[in-house]
């Protein structure tokens, strides 16, 4: 048995599952500086912090295991996956770095072969993380775009060191910063404001672009888990958004976490668990008590001077009950919160062969793959989801995790993890459980075109569509941030760690800096609440 360096079971040994073994009626017993309700990586990153300052800390998470959205599970005997969270790029160095994670086993592997897009006319991208590679492939598609692509790569990496550079200056860390004081840092770069705050990314990549294959080829970063189309004003935000890491110092670098992401929530629960924090799972809260603490669905009260949610605000809202503040409550109710996006586990015996760059083990199998959609997809899709259809055609982006590290699958098979939209939450006709094989059909058929082998590789499927989300990870609407993060819902709009509610925080994807493997949030509200 695997040992921390506390002298606790290690969190994979069990898949997050952290079963109490001090009986809930002695928890109660005592009155605690803080309880954190849900056990996603923010809410143990905020433990773990709470706990490093001298707070006792009890983490409460309802469901089975640790690691909300970013956890791992043994989908089929040998298969270990993740439901949502698939690469690491935007984990904060800062949370790395003071919570020593890389020696506790933290461990990735860059996907340095970037972005890899076959079309239709049987051509093909590589949209390397090296920049001249990059370069080489675009003059290759398109040699007049060349340029139009480093001016792309030079208003982002503006907007990078404007406003995340290394260091405490980073405006993820600590209160949010106003428009004011983004345009303060952004000193009158036009460009770089369109791009944060108002372009399309219909409008980006024809800026950018003149071949339509390129335009296509980025349409889908404006619009990951957002509930908007590629044709709406703010989306390239989105982009930027995803692009504005720096992990192991690489600017924009992504990477596959060894052992599977599962991985960062449970190196972050032994961590948390070294420090003094009692983790327990299969432990609903059904209130929380502002000033005084929560009551378990078994009716036990335990008494915290802090509450720090780490639920999204809707099922946050639910809890307090009567004893939320009606301005908030509003606020909470008026940021979008239903998800579009279709999550698939696969088990493949082969890698897909691209009809583009034929092969099961290539250089575009260590990035990331996405099948794209023309605008008029895009435009069509997103009208479809919101009546309650299918659209003709899915955007697919593809991980392939067993062409890093093969320890998260049986011997000389392989995972395909796949994010795809636009679904819609709930169906004009029919509902989940009667149309789920169509839709795994429409996911296949939409990578399918681009392969070879697709669907003839497929062992088996698993079906995750926004109703799935939300039941199995507990997220409202199966929206994966929490909420919208479009310009009008970030930076000062986004939701703060400190309620009206005496004594209750946030620190999940609903606050400052929004969605993704982050792990700041959970720091920003640590420090909130310690007052620092």
């Amino acid at each position: 048995m695997a040992i921390t360096p506390g002298g606790n079971r290690r969190t994979i040994e069990t898949l997050g599952r952290m079963e109490l073994t001090t009986p809930i009626k002695d928890l109660a017993s005592r009155r605690w500086d803080a309880i954190v309700v849900g056990g996603g990586h923010n809410g143990l990153t905020a433990a773990a912090y709470l706990a490093r300052a001298g707070k006792s800390v009890l983490v409460l998470e309802a469901r089975d295991r640790v690691g909300g959205a970013c956890t791992m599970e043994e989908v089929w005997p040998g298969f270990r996956l993740s439901p949502c969270a698939y690469l690491v790029g935007l984990l904060h160095p800062k949370v790395i770095d003071e919570l020593s994670l890389p020696a506790h086993g933290f461990r990735w592997s860059p996907a340095a072969a970037g972005l890899f897009v076959p079309f239709d006319d049987g051509s093909s991208v590589q949209l390397w993380d090296d920049d001249e590679r990059c370069a080489d492939e675009i003059r290759r598609l398109s040699p007049v775009d060349v340029e139009g692509w480093r001016d792309f790569c030079s208003v982002k990496s503006r907007l990078r060191d404007a406003l995340r550079p290394e260091g405490d200056d980073d405006f993820w860390i600590g209160k949010a910063p106003t428009i004011d004081q983004i345009d303060e840092r952004l000193g009158g770069d036009h460009e770089a404001r369109r791009l944060l705050f108002e372009w399309s990314m219909v409008e980006c990549v024809e800026n950018y672009f003149q071949d339509e294959r390129l335009q296509m080829a980025y349409l889908g970063q404006g619009v990951i888990g957002t509930n908007a189309s590629p044709h709406d004003p703010g989306t390239a935000s989105i982009h930027f958004h995803h692009q504005s890491g720096r992990l192991g110092g690489i600017a924009g670098m992504w990477g596959y976490v060894e052992g599977g992401m599962g991985v960062v929530s449970f190196l972050l629960c032994d961590i948390a668990r070294d420090l003094g924090v009692v983790v327990a799972t299969g432990t609903p809260v059904a209130k929380i008590l502002p000033g005084e603490g929560v009551e378990l669905e078994g009716g036990d009260r335990i008494l915290a001077d802090v509450v720090v949610s780490n639920a999204d605000p809707r099922v946050t809202l639910r809890l307090l009950g009567d004893a939320v503040d009606p301005t908030w409550k509003a606020r909470v109710e008026s940021v979008p919160q239903v998800g579009c996006t279709l999550k698939l586990n696969v088990a493949l015996k082969e890698l897909p062969s691209f009809k583009a760059r034929p092969g099961v083990m290539n250089d575009h199998h260590k990035g990331q793959v996405n099948t794209p959609l023309t605008k008029a997809e895009w435009a069509e899709g997103f009208k479809a989801m919101r009546r309650g259809e299918l659209p003709d055609r899915l955007w697919t982006e593809l991980y392939f995790h067993t062409a890093h590290d093969s320890s998260v699958a049986p011997p000389g098979v392989h995972t395909m993890s796949v994010f795809a939209q636009y679904v819609p939450y709930t169906f004009a006709r029919g509902d989940w459980d009667a149309r789920r094989e169509e839709v795994r059909r429409l996911a296949l058929d939409s990578i399918g075109r681009f392969c070879e082998n697709i669907p003839d590789a497929v062992i088996d499927v698993q079906v995750l569509g926004p109703p799935d989300i939300e039941k199995s990870v507990g997220l409202t609407g199966g929206h994966i941030f929490q909420g919208e993060c479009l310009p009008p819902f970030m930076w000062a709009n986004r939701l703060t760690p400190r309620t009206p509610m005496p004594g209750v925080f946030l620190c999940g994807a609903c606050t400052h800096p929004g969605g993704s493997v982050i792990g700041i949030n959970g720091r920003n509200a640590a420090m909130d609440v310690l007052g620092l």
